[in-house]
C-alpha cells in the first residue's frame, strides 16, 4: 500500500490563541498519516524500533494554504512518494470539505525519512520495509 488516508478533528488544544491549528501542529498530523500508512500496509513502528530499525525525519518542505481551525474535520492523504536505497519520501496533502464534497487545501509537505541504527549510524532502508510500500522506487 502507498497511500493511505485519514480523519482527524482539531482540538482546542491545537490552537494558537487567533483560533488557527499552530504550524507546528501539522507535523504531529504528518507524523499520524505516516504510521497508520504503515499500519495498514502490515507493519507497526514499534516493532521496527524492538528490532533496531529506527526511522527519523532528516528533512520538512511544507507549505501552508489555508488555517485549520478548531473543530474542523480535516482529512490527512499521506502517499509514499519515492523509496531508495537511503530513505523514503512521504507527500503529505491535509484537506477540509468546505463545503461538503469540496475539499479545500490546507496544507502540503513533503517529508524525508532515513534509517537509523540505535548509534545513530545511517542504515539502509530494510527491504522488508520497502516490500510493504509495494515496487515503490
Amino acid at each position: 500500500m502507498n497511500q493511505h488516508s485519514i480523519e482527524l478533528r482539531v482540538r482546542y488544544d491545537e490552537c494558537d490563541p487567533m483560533g488557527f491549528v499552530h504550524h507546528s501542529n501539522y507535523l504531529r498530523y504528518f507524523e499520524i498519516g505516516r504510521t497508520e500508512l504503515l499500519r495498514a500496509s502490515g507493519g507497526c513502528y514499534a516493532e521496527m524500533e524492538e528490532a533496531g530499525v529506527l526511522v527519523v525525519v532528516v528533512r520538512v518542505d511544507c507549505r501552508y494554504r489555508r488555517p485549520a481551525k478548531y473543530d474542523d474535520l480535516i482529512t490527512v492523504r499521506t502517499t509514499i512518494a519515492r523509496v531508495t536505497a537511503a530513505k523514503i519520501i512521504h507527500e503529505y496533502s491535509i484537506t477540509r470539505e468546505n463545503p461538503p464534497g469540496e475539499p479545500e487545501a490546507i496544507v502540503d509537505a513533503t517529508v524525508t525519512l532515513a534509517v537509523i541504527d540505535r548509534q545513530g549510524k545511517l542504515q539502509r532502508v530494510p527491504q522488508s520495509l520497502r516490500d510493504q510500500y509495494e515496487g515503490q522506487g
